[in-house]
């Protein structure tokens, strides 16, 4: 038996250590540890619960929108404030955008190297590569002349001796399938995805003030004042510069990144045997259509089993049982006690031991969905729509397993975590333009509403604020007591899928797929990068600076 230790595994978002037992070349059983701590919710406590929104972005490096969003509805959810249309369409185009700059960065530069070999790029023919890409896609970028331009440079990079950004994969692992063209086609697109997903930020940008950490946001709607003739507001012009990004963004994920994932997962088709893991699944509805969150543009839904025909579909935030049966249990992470908590109760105590199998191994708590464990992310998304009867969903995901010749329950896998993200970003490119026009088909009737200011009465309030992030279920829970923050929990899409062992034993989402994998070379543990990775693990969800050498910068200790 072998023993793999893999610290850090993510490939730019840090922080999570996976150990895994190798016997005859299957993985037989693991453990998923955060390796930082998250004091945020300490950090808030007697706070205007306002102001809230503004810290709760901190919680994370990357995704700061999601946090934003999330937690300025859990303080409109504890007081029932109405969110404007123009707010909800803002807000909406915001999610929708955020979403395809992740799912970009997510393929491109996260996870496609677990399958492309850069180094084999250096072999192909570039003139049968151009021929390779034509022949799934008409994108004008997929010439000859360019895919001979990023060889040269490839070239060039290789025979300085230094890698970079390159230097630790597994070059040349057997477990790498794609043509020398396939792979060059590949690192082409790789490089463009940065000007694409540059792109999405700078939409979020224009509306949120800035990107990350956007400014716009308040309780009862957004900042984010609406004047056709004010230079100085949402105009024509900004309008017009925002339909011209997200365009451009949407050209990119429909005519290269998903053509692109469904080539690979045509390749690597055997991957939709493995990952499989925890099969429940958890979604909240998204896309907010009205002014109290009633009606959304994409249902949510609770799947046992994997069985999505038996879904339980979840039409609003105001669900009493999803709400009343998240509960976190500590018994092997490292805080105080063994307990089981709802968030509203929930504490923050931390309470460091050494890694230990059968103990404590980790900051993540355990969440349970009414006792059981349960995968959040694009999967769960797709599942709940194409459940719900979401045309553009079902339409999008039959036509997608058609083309890889696969069905919807194989997406119940590594290959097809991968996949779902890709048919995700596909759907929210086209939900950025179309809340646009809605926007703007709103303000032409005359309403140029975008907040309605709420005070924070005295009393005891909770609230809860859902958001279907990129990486999946995320939930703020809130207690106000006198104007200022009593308790405050942050439940994460990364919480729910690196959840650790609970107090019956049983095994989080990560730890659970990787049991089956197979590893051809212990030494290099490819397929378990393949399987995390597939989820789009990010547990830097608080600021995190580390000294090149490894050195400690500062230690800051939270009261």
């Amino acid at each position: 038996m072998a023993r793999i230790t893999l610290d850090p595994i993510t490939r730019i978002e840090g922080h999570l250590r996976i150990d895994a037992e190798v016997n005859g070349g299957v993985v037989t059983n693991a453990w998923s540890s955060a390796q930082m701590w998250r004091g945020i919710e300490t950090i808030l406590k007697d706070r205007p619960p306002q102001d809230a929104w503004i810290y709760a972005q901190r919680f994370c490096g990357v995704c700061t929108t999601v946090h934003a969003i999330s937690s300025i509805r859990s303080v409109e959810h504890a007081l029932k404030v109405d969110v404007p249309l123009n707010a909800q369409y803002i807000r909406n185009i915001i999610m929708a955008q955020h979403s395809v700059q992740d799912h970009i960065v997510h393929f491109y530069h996260l996870s496609a190297l677990d399958w492309v070999d850069v180094v084999s790029a250096l072999k192909a023919d570039p003139k049968k590569t151009a021929q390779l890409a034509q022949s799934i896609s008409n994108w004008p970028g997929n010439s000859e002349t360019e895919f001979k331009a990023v060889q040269q440079k490839l070239k060039s990079f290789v025979e300085t001796g230094r890698l970079g950004i390159f230097a630790s994969g597994y070059w040349g692992h057997p477990a790498m399938k794609l043509p020398p063209e396939a792979n060059l086609m590949a690192v082409a697109h790789y490089l463009s995805a940065l000007d694409y997903q540059r792109k999405a930020a700078q939409a979020i940008a224009i509306l949120g003030g800035k990107n990350p950490h956007i400014q716009n946001l308040c309780v009862g709607g957004v900042a984010t004042a609406i004047n056709m003739e004010n230079l100085a507001t949402l105009n024509m012009e900004k309008i017009a510069a925002l339909k011209t990004l997200m365009a451009e963004t949407r050209e990119f994920v429909q005519q290269v990144y998903y053509p692109d994932m469904v080539a690979i997962a045509s390749i690597y088709k055997d991957w939709f045997k493995y990952g499989r893991g925890v099969v429940n699944y958890l979604a909240v509805p998204e896309m907010p259509e009205d002014t109290k969150n009633t009606k959304f543009a994409l249902p949510g839904a609770i799947i046992s089993g994997g069985d999505i025909k038996k879904a339980r579909i979840v039409t609003n935030h105001q669900d009493l049982d999803l709400i009343a049966n998240i509960k976190e249990n500590v018994s092997h992470a490292w805080y105080e006690g063994n307990g089981t908590l709802h968030p509203w109760d929930g504490e923050t105590k931390p309470s460091y031991t050494e890694f230990q199998d059968n103990g404590k191994y980790t900051w993540c708590k355990a969440p349970r969905l009414d006792g059981k464990p349960v995968q959040v992310g694009p999967p769960a998304q797709l599942f709940a729509a194409y459940a719900g009867g979401n045309e553009k969903v079902r339409k999008l995901v039959d036509a997608s397993c058609a083309k890889i010749g696969v069905g919807v329950n194989d997406l119940h896998s590594t290959m097809g975590r991968l996949g779902a993200r890709a048919i995700r970003a596909h759907l929210m490119a086209d939900y950025s333009l179309e809340f646009l026009d809605k926007l703007v088909e709103n303000v032409g009737k005359g309403d140029k509403v975008y907040a309605n200011p709420t005070e924070i009465p005295k009393g005891e309030y909770k609230g809860v604020g859902f958001h279907e992030a990129p990486r999946g279920t995320l939930s703020h829970w809130i207690v106000i007591e006198n104007r200022k923050i009593k308790n405050y929990q942050a439940v994460v899409p990364s919480t729910w899928n690196a959840s650790p062992r609970d107090d019956k034993g049983v095994l989080g989402p990560y730890e659970a797929s990787l049991v089956g994998n197979p590893v051809a070379q212990a030494d290099k543990p490819l397929e378990v990068l393949r399987t995390i990775h597939s989820f789009d693990p990010c547990i830097a969800c608080a600021v995190h600076t580390i000294d090149p050498e490894g050195k400690e910068i500062t230690n800051v200790k939270v009261m």
